[in-house]
């Protein structure tokens, strides 16, 4: 059996831990050597009983336990499903599925994180600091009790020297208003920044791909799209010539501006239509 063949496989397991992150976000470790395995930027699609398959970013990689997680917040039938189970209940999981963030090797690094989005580069975040890169990591959120991983990343900074920025819309913590003025200002040709990352809304990515575009610096954003089949059949996260589950879900810059007038500002619905970014 093939990897991709291993990876799609349905496996059951149990729900081992449960963290509530924020007032609607909770982290679900279980124990599985493949998503445990997983590199920074992939996903697997989990199975609620009864109710759906969704897919979520692997929001922390524990391949000497064989554990991993995920981060959900509660916004649909299978996530309010989800954030009713506890340790000990059973869900399904395929995967690892897509590509990952190319980890830079050296350098100064901008990693740019808005809402849920740090789910995804939290695992890329802890992968840089191992490979002592110089990062500054901007957080964004409405208010200071939505901040995902704060106290992870801080943890995680305060022994390695990272540079950690806050902003909320409400200015309850860091500075007041959207992550992207700090990276705007970042990103204005006095300092050097060798690599930039990005997840969260799509009208922030948008905004960061532009930016880096205007002052050269190299982009890496990680889309979300609806997804059924995660193996690239299914056709219901194309984004141009692009299907995110098996091309990305992690595109690089390049990528971007050839899916430009589509990227930032529509998405295809279940049925496959185009819809605008709200």
């Amino acid at each position: 059996m093939d990897y991709h063949t291993a990876a799609n496989k349905l496996r059951t397991v149990k729900i081992e831990a449960v963290q509530e992150e924020t007032p609607t976000v909770k982290s679900f470790t279980f124990r599985d050597k493949a998503c445990a395995r997983a590199e920074p930027g992939q996903f697997a699609m989990i199975w609620i009983p009864g109710v759906d398959e969704v897919p979520m970013s692997l929001s922390e990689l524990l391949p000497e336990r064989s554990q991993a997680a995920i981060t959900v917040e509660r916004i649909g039938e299978a996530t309010n499903a989800l954030h009713e189970m506890k340790p000990g209940d059973t869900i399904g999981v395929r995967g690892p599925f897509g590509n990952s963030y190319t980890v830079s090797k050296g350098g100064n690094v901008l990693i740019v994180g808005g809402g849920t989005g740090l789910a995804s580069l939290a695992p890329l975040t802890e992968r840089l600091v191992k490979q002592k890169v110089k990062i500054t990591l901007l957080m964004g959120a409405k208010t200071r009790s939505d901040l995902l991983f704060l106290d992870r990343i801080s943890r995680l900074f305060s022994e390695n020297k990272g540079q950690l920025i806050t902003t909320t819309e409400d200015a309850s913590h860091g500075l007041r208003g959207l992550i992207t003025e700090p990276a705007e200002k970042m990103l204005d040709g006095r300092n050097r920044v060798d690599m930039v990352y990005a997840c969260g809304p799509e009208q922030m990515m948008s905004k960061m791909f532009h930016l880096c575009g205007k002052s050269d610096v190299p982009f890496q954003a990680s889309l979300e799209r609806f997804m059924r089949c995660a193996i690239g059949l299914c056709g219901t996260c194309v984004i141009g010539k692009y299907r995110v589950c098996k091309d990305g879900p992690v595109f690089s810059g390049e990528q971007l501006r050839e899916v430009k007038d589509e990227f930032g500002h529509f998405r295809r619905g279940f049925d496959g239509r185009k819809s605008p970014l709200l």
